[in-house]
């Protein structure tokens, strides 16, 4: 008997997804287990494995197209199909070869025609064997006229016209390439587009010395990375920075539901990564409880999961607050756009050494600028100053983060 397979339950309000690609086709063998397609969501990709033993009958929703949880995109049959009888069936006609080959010929001998057609689009293929036609036909409209200005007059825009004509759609035809958007792609596109209408969006700005993280970093990276079998970033003293501003600055720790302000009392903070297929935030849960080296240890397997394609729904799921890093890629300075529903993201930028007056010298030190982007509906222009403001005095002092561990 034909058992359906339908989209599964997906997690996390995640209720539409697309069919990324079959693995099997109709009519092979499938085993408990084996991996029928993928899916992809807003925010993972799925495997679908079959719960019974039989054979792929029939596929039907194809690689591409959107479906929704329940819905039935394949038929197995629990049981092998008579697959002798079909072709015993087809063995019989084979005696009679010879009809369908002449009915073949008989509709090939109109053929050669099509040869004779030109290469161009079939609608102009009867008036391009009267190039000169269409010209001819315009001078004597202008008789009537005795002058020879008239006809000149006509002529002068007509004549570049016609050759221009086929030219011109031709060339954009060869300079194109449609692909549909990706799910994910889709999804980061709707999600941004509904930071900017829905929220009350302001960014503000400071620069940070790095100089004392970086001589920290400089004389502990050895020592750390023997001990933690990882190397010391300066992502964890961001996150840690973070963490103390949320609990100084609750207000930064909230969402919007309806006409209610939800303030968090949890510290899950999403480290956003750019992989092949779109932005991901992975959440560092409980991050208030993560020593640095297991902040750095969880953002370093969630980048090489990312990169492999095996993050999950819950990976992903929920953050109170996320920090960006543009300066990964060269970015100096960039205004970031909140991850609804959270009500702030930090950016972070290039390192940069430049001249900066310190002491009443001038001295080159490695500097970065910060973007803090804030919803307004919640947070007031003085709060998100100084939340910054608190971000960077603690990075410009890293020594205050590790008396807390």
């Amino acid at each position: 008997m034909p058992i359906e397979i339908k989209v599964p339950e997906m997690g996390e309000s995640i209720v539409e997804a697309t069919v990324t690609r079959w693995l099997k086709k109709e009519g092979d063998p499938v085993a408990v287990g084996d991996v029928l397609l993928e899916l992809e969501t807003e925010k993972v990709s799925l495997e679908v494995g079959s719960e019974n033993a039989g054979v792929l009958s029939s596929i039907v929703r194809q690689a591409g197209q959107d479906v929704h949880v329940g819905e039935v995109i394949g038929v197995i049959e629990d049981r092998a199909p008579a697959a002798e009888k079909p072709k015993s069936a087809d063995a019989a006609p084979a005696k009679h070869a010879a009809p369908p080959a002449e009915k073949t010929h008989k509709i090939a001998e109109p053929a050669p025609e099509i040869p004779t057609k030109p290469e161009g689009p079939g609608v102009a293929a009867r008036p391009a064997a009267h190039p000169a036609a269409q010209p001819a036909i315009r001078p004597p409209e202008a008789p009537p006229a005795p002058t020879p200005a008239q006809p000149s007059t006509l002529s002068t825009p007509s004549t570049p016209s016609i050759p221009s004509t086929p030219s011109t759609p031709a060339e954009p035809t060869e300079n194109f390439e449609r692909v549909r958007m990706s799910r994910r792609r889709r999804t980061i596109a709707r999600n941004l587009v509904e930071a900017q209408h829905t929220a009350a969006m302001l960014t503000t700005f400071n620069e940070v010395d790095m100089f004392a993280v970086m001589d920290l970093r400089r004389r502990h990276k050895e020592g750390f990375k023997q001990r933690h079998g990882v190397g010391l970033g300066i992502a964890s003293f961001f996150v840690k920075a973070v963490v103390g501003a949320l609990k100084t600055f609750p207000e930064f720790n909230a969402e919007i539901q309806g006409e209610d302000i939800l303030t968090k009392h949890f510290y899950d903070i999403g480290v956003a990564m750019d992989t092949a297929d779109g932005l991901v935030v992975p959440v560092l849960r409980a991050a208030d409880r993560m020593s640095f080296a297991g902040i750095e240890q969880a953002i370093k397997q969630y980048a090489e999961r990312a990169a492999a394609g095996l993050l999950t729904l819950e990976d992903l799921r929920g953050g109170c607050f996320t920090i960006t890093n543009g300066g990964v890629f060269g970015s100096l300075f960039s205004t970031p756009i909140l991850n609804l529903p959270q009500v702030g993201i930090l950016g972070l930028h290039r390192i940069e050494e430049r001249p900066i007056a310190l002491g009443g010298q001038v001295v080159i030190h490695p500097m970065m600028y910060v973007a803090l982007s804030y919803d307004h509906r919640v947070v007031d222009g003085r709060q998100a100053v100084e939340f910054l403001k608190f971000i960077k005095e603690t990075i410009e002092d890293p020594g205050a983060l590790l008396l807390e561990e």
